[in-house]
């Protein structure tokens, strides 16, 4: 897991995407990991709860 979201990409700008579309924000935020998997999860059950974790990882929250 990175911290600060070592990608290069703004927090601010992570948390736009992960309004709209939420696993990206996770993968820029952290790669292929076990985040990414659930948050995939999440968005196909049902789109709020992608949203929700997504604003989680990224804003470093869990």
């Amino acid at each position: 897991m990175r911290q600060n979201g070592g990608s290069g990409v703004s927090t601010v700008v992570k948390v736009i995407i992960a309004i709209f579309l939420p696993p990206l924000a996770v993968f820029l935020h952290d790669g292929l990991g076990s985040s990414f998997w659930i948050n995939i999860l999440l968005t196909l059950l049902f789109f709020v709860p992608g949203v929700i974790h997504a604003l989680l990882v990224v804003t470093d929250t869990i």
